[in-house]
């Protein structure tokens, strides 16, 4: 970078424009949600810690152009009248749920699902209670379900992407991690080269099918590994305790995140009276690597 002004300034014109399509997608409603995403601390081949995986301008620059090119994609398969793969996140069937949260915090939402509204109250809890907004927002995408890939036919009415606040979404930017990338890469080179689209319609709805299924299988097997890795990593920091937030009470019991490093465990023991979103301190009691769990006691 330091080397190369023209690089500087191509990026600089790439984040203006990224920070641009950003602005614009929130104006239209697209939703401002923060997920935890954690990453373990190796030395060599052993897990030692687990951190927080940071966003930057840089990771939004990638995040924001990839949006818009699968926007532009699926936009141009409507132009030519060619079938497609989209990824769609349908409006939320729970959105009398997402009503009664925001209610709880003052806030009031309207009866039927506006993501403009949602975004806006998101927005404003992200400022008043930074601590507690992961947990809204997981709640949140629960609440809105998971997305899917469907066949869409030209001329169809778009379901659109909820959480993005979109109506025409593909995903075509990273073949190396969904099929459907693939899938619609081959559509573009077919349509590129004035070919016959290599898929039927029935070809399509059945790879849809079978990637939404696939990712679904996939998400379980990640979580559950996830909460391996940190059981691990949390092993040597057994007797210690950290300042923890509730973020689930229920008939199995009480949930707590420490605040850092960002875990779940179950809190053994819980004092009457906890409910999601009260603040405490915890002592991590016990680890369970095989299984996943991690164990914290009020301190």
């Amino acid at each position: 970078m330091a080397a190369s002004a023209d690089l500087q300034a191509q990026l600089k014109l790439q984040s203006e424009a990224a920070q641009a399509l950003r602005a614009e997608r929130f104006r239209h409603g697209a939703l401002t949600l923060e997920s935890t995403e954690l990453r373990p601390v190796m030395d060599g081949q052993k897990i030692v810690d687990i951190a927080r995986q940071e966003k930057n301008l840089a990771t939004e620059l990638i995040e924001d152009f990839m949006v818009a090119a699968n926007e532009v994609v699926a936009q141009m398969f409507e132009a030519k009248k060619v079938s497609s793969i989209r990824r769609v996140v349908k409006t939320p069937e729970r959105w009398p749920r997402i009503v009664e949260l925001a209610q709880q915090k003052g806030t009031k939402l309207p009866a039927v699902a506006d993501s403009k509204a949602l975004n806006d109250f998101l927005t404003k809890q992200q400022v008043a209670d930074p601590d507690h907004f992961p947990d809204l927002s997981l709640a949140v995408i629960k609440l809105m379900g998971p997305g899917e890939y469907v066949l869409e036919r030209a001329g169809e009415p778009e379901i659109g992407h909820f959480g993005l606040a979109v109506q025409d979404y593909t995903h075509s930017t990273a073949p190396n991690r969904r099929y459907a990338d693939v899938i619609t890469q081959r559509l573009i080179k077919a349509m590129l080269g004035k070919q016959p689209p290599p898929y039927s319609d029935g070809d399509l709805a059945a790879i849809a099918q079978n990637c939404t299924l696939k990712e679904d299988a996939a998400r379980k097997v990640e979580r559950g590994m996830s909460k391996r890795i940190a059981a691990v990593a949390m092993t040597s920091k057994i007797g210690q305790v950290f300042d923890a937030i509730v973020t689930g009470v229920t008939p199995n019991g009480t949930f707590v995140r420490a605040l850092g490093p960002h875990v779940e465990g179950m809190l053994m023991h819980p004092p009457q009276g906890l409910d999601v979103g009260d603040k405490l301190r915890v002592k991590l009691v016990g680890t369970n690597p095989y299984r996943g769990y991690i164990d914290f006691a009020a301190a």
